[in-house]
């Protein structure tokens, strides 16, 4: 029998397990119920994906994130295991495909987003599935506790009554121990086996500062730091902004956000991995699933709403082990900005009945209608036909699918796809019997083959219309015209945003709202935002320290490397300071130099302290950056 870490070795080509990986695969080998808590880029995945690959059966994953779920399904594929999701945007008769392959052995990784598991389609498949997993991925949207509370999280509690001797392993990067406990209640956890890395990171200095030029000090930040880079804003039109400042000023930057074409988003994204790209301005649509281990700063020029996304987020940088740095900059005025914007983002009761009616009336949807629906859907043609604003039906749409009323996704792509709903002797009459058709569906075969009739397959209509020598518009009219036919069933690529109905449509007079939960949730986000903002404003506690407190994690050991503490060790050795200080000037009194340079003439035993010399020799104006970022004395 295989060992773990020989199906390691043949499908991820690694030798050994990260710390902490091969505890967590073992107890789920075993079939013990498991909460892996692993920070971000700690490799939760493979925790789950290689005891799956030991048990018999398919392995359940269930996740809310459509990007990264694509992204797992790729990267499966491509190491030879079958793997496939279901998610927004699918028809029935797609999920119908699907679920058969499943049943019959054709997937060995499911993945599927929450809202799936409600449906009777799934419910009934799924009682004919060998199931050998079951894999809740941010876990965290489980608990009415966390910061990002989904609804729909609480139907997984469905697949333990239908499986209820198959093994669950819920996975998340951050929960408080009542979220932890949380979890484990409503995913009816057999024993409590809970693996929990340190929330320290060694190699990732947290960094706060005050500034009234953001702008300026993000390219002072860039010009210190080398390397990969993302700078996370709040606003789309402030992605491209600080994008074109950083361009004008000679760093390589794109921007990214939900609002992009998937092309676009696929392009930038794929430059920025490749280094071809230094610095990714974007919301914070971009990161989730990403795997580069080079990024060496993440920069929050607006304030993240709570501790745990930030924490997320800042994790990003550094995953290769080597030193990297998360900075915070801020002006008194953010403070006052975020907490109008998490107050504006907790819509009233009536403003959610407003905002489901009207989205009935959008689509034109009769009451008990529309079930698992998904709509494309433009938020500013919305607002603008009910005279809403945007930003607060942004928000109101929001809290609906916290509810699990509906689920809106803003950076939805699927491409355009096929399935043969005829086997190979019928489709062979229905071509006989349709001559114009012959040479389509030939060229279909030819370019795509048996796996047409199997499920459903990527397809290109320009790549169709080459071999067919005819404009690819014939091509979408022929394929339409023969899943009129019930021939195929042709689903033409999507690139909008989609609103899917989880619920059918409900009479929003008596909407099935959770009131007490709404006000309880109401004030949980706004204790989160406190905590973010005292971490934020603190100046005498190292950083690292209130993160760990923050998850209840009890230590005592000061990271030495974030601003507070070096800020700490520069008071505590005022000698030092000035030793350095002096080496500076004196270095500098001859000419300008690169802080690289600077740094090898001086050849400080503290390099921490050098970095802040320097900084606040920059912010008290006795040195500044000329055109080409070296240093000079300001005269």
């Amino acid at each position: 029998m295989h060992s773990p870490v020989s199906i390691l070795q043949q499908y991820w080509h690694y030798n050994e397990f990260r710390p902490l990986q091969e505890d967590i695969v073992r107890s789920v080998i075993d079939g013990t119920d498991t909460l892996a808590l692993l920070p971000t880029g700690g490799g939760k995945s493979v925790c789950f994906q290689v005891p799956a690959m030991m048990r018999d059966g398919v392995c359940l994953v269930v996740t809310p994130l459509i990007a990264l779920m694509r992204d797992q399904v790729d990267q499966l594929r491509r190491r030879g295991i079958l793997a496939e999701a279901i998610h927004t945007g699918m028809s029935r008769s797609q999920i119908d495909v699907l679920l058969n392959n499943a049943i019959y052995g054709g997937i060995k990784f499911l993945y599927l987003s929450p809202e799936r598991l409600r449906t009777e389609l799934f419910i009934e498949r799924v009682k004919q599935m060998k199931v050998g997993l079951i894999a809740v991925d941010e876990a965290h949207c489980i608990s009415q506790w966390g910061y990002d509370f989904r609804p729909p999280y609480l139907q997984i509690s469905l697949l333990r009554d239908i499986k209820p001797d198959v093994p669950v392993i819920a996975l998340t990067a951050s929960a408080t121990d009542v979220v932890q406990q949380d979890i484990m209640d409503k995913l009816a956890f057999r024993g409590k086996r809970v693996f929990r890395k340190s929330f320290a990171r060694d190699n990732l200095s947290f960094v706060v500062r005050k500034t009234e030029n953001k702008e300026k000090k993000l390219l002072e930040i860039l010009q210190k730091v080398k390397g990969s880079a993302i700078v996370y804003v709040r606003s789309r039109k402030t992605t491209q902004s600080i994008a074109t400042l950083l361009n004008r000023r000679g760093v390589s930057a794109s921007y990214y956000h939900a609002g992009l074409t998937f092309e676009q988003r696929t392009t930038r994204q794929d430059e920025w991995i490749s280094n071809k790209t230094r610095v990714m301005v974007a919301t914070n649509a971009f990161g989730m699933g990403i795997d580069k281990p080079d990024v060496r700063v993440v920069i929050h020029l607006d304030l993240p709403e709570n501790l745990e996304a930030y924490y997320q987020e800042a994790g990003r940088a550094g995953r290769d082990g080597l030193r990297c740095f998360a900075v915070i900059l801020y002006q008194d005025a953010d403070i006052s900005n975020i907490q109008t914007k998490v107050n504006q983002s907790l819509p009233s009761i009536d403003t959610l009945k407003k905002t489901y009616q009207a989205l009935a009336n959008y689509y034109q949807l009769a009451t008990g209608s529309a079930q698992g629906e998904s709509f494309s859907f433009d938020i500013n043609d919305f607002a603008e036909r009910f005279k809403f604003h945007p930003l607060e039906t942004y928000n109101a749409l929001k809290k609906l699918e916290e509810e699990g009323l509906i689920q809106f996704n803003e950076s939805f792509y699927s491409p355009s796809l096929l399935f043969f709903n005829l086997d190979h002797h019928a489709l062979y009459q229905f071509q006989v019997a349709n001559a114009k058709f012959d040479e389509p569906v030939k060229t279909l075969l030819r370019l795509y083959g048996g796996e047409l009739f199997a499920g459903f397959v990527k397809i290109s209509e320009s790549v169709i219309a080459r071999a067919l020598t005819i404009p690819e518009k014939e091509v979408v009219r022929t394929l339409k015209h023969l899943d009129e036919l019930k021939v195929v069933s042709y689903q033409p690529v999507r690139d909008t945003p989609q609103l899917t109905f989880v619920m059918a449509r409900q009479d929003a007079e008596n909407l099935p709202l959770d009131v007490k939960r709404i006000e309880a949730r109401k004030q949980l986000i706004l204790s989160k935002l406190a905590a973010i903002v005292s971490y934020t404003t603190s100046t005498h506690q190292c950083r690292m320290l209130l993160i760990q407190d923050y998850f209840n994690e009890v230590s005592d050991r000061e990271c030495k490397i974030c601003d507070v503490c070096i800020s700490k060790r520069k008071e505590s050795n005022p000698a030092q300071y000035a030793l350095i200080k002096e080496k500076i000037i004196q270095s500098l009194s001859t000419g300008a130099l690169a802080v690289e340079s600077l740094q090898d003439a001086i050849n400080p035993r503290d390099e921490e302290l050098f970095v802040d010399v320097v900084r606040d020799l920059v912010d008290e104006g006795m040195l500044q950056y000329d055109a080409s970022w070296r240093l000079k004395l300001n005269h």
